[in-house]
């Protein structure tokens, strides 16, 4: 469990603490610092994904851990900015993206619990969405404008095409679910057992 790409992962959440102090931190550099440790979480997540492939490494406590580290970064930073800046156009843009974060949480934990979590495994739309994502929220923690470049609003509008992307994916998270979602109950508990026993598991282990 303690390899390279899980200890990248933990750093990732240990660094959202570190974030919300810099963020406060009444100093002229703090936001340019925030934003910095931001981009380097945002960096280990690409080298852990990379590492856990190249060396091998993949584990289930890395499949669980990787995801929520992504979201409570993101859900952190987003929740910082609309507080520092509570107007309707970045609340809006913050809610979209974090409600969809926990729907399509939600929809791939009941998706697992039947056996069909490769429905909803993550597309090449979710992939543009969290790169946006990323370098908007970058660029609104930086705030102030950077050699003349208005970073904030860049940064805006970076967020916004996010949560337009982050809309379309899980629209596209549905669609393919929504075979499973619409099945009748007795398909579920067939799907469950089909996957209990392709899993290996005792008959004390198969899901209820």
């Amino acid at each position: 469990m303690w390899n390279t790409p899980n200890i990248l992962t933990l750093v990732r959440i240990a660094l959202i603490p570190v974030l919300a102090g810099v963020f406060y931190w009444p100093a002229s550099w703090a936001p340019l610092a925030s934003a910095g440790i931001f981009m380097a979480a945002a960096l280990t997540d690409l080298l852990d994904g990379y590492l856990a492939r190249r060396w091998d490494q993949t584990s289930p406590f890395g499949a669980f851990l990787d995801p929520v580290a992504d979201k409570l970064m993101v859900a952190v930073a987003l929740v910082l900015l609309v507080q520092a800046d509570p107007s309707p156009m970045l609340a809006i843009a913050a809610a979209v993206i974090i409600g969809r974060e926990i729907t399509v949480s939600a929809l791939r934990e009941w998706m697992a619990m039947i056996g069909a979590r490769a429905r909803v495994a993550v597309s090449l739309i979710g992939k543009f969405k969290t790169a946006a994502q990323m370098v908007a929220i970058t660029l609104l923690l930086m705030r102030a404008p950077v050699f003349g470049v208005p970073v904030y609003s860049l940064g805006i509008a970076l967020l916004y095409l996010a949560a337009c992307l982050t809309l379309w994916s899980m629209a596209v998270y549905l669609k393919a679910a929504w075979p499973s979602l619409s099945a009748p109950a007795s398909a579920h508990a067939q799907a469950k057992a089909a996957a209990a026993a392709g899993q290996g598991l005792t008959d004390s282990e198969k899901p209820l």
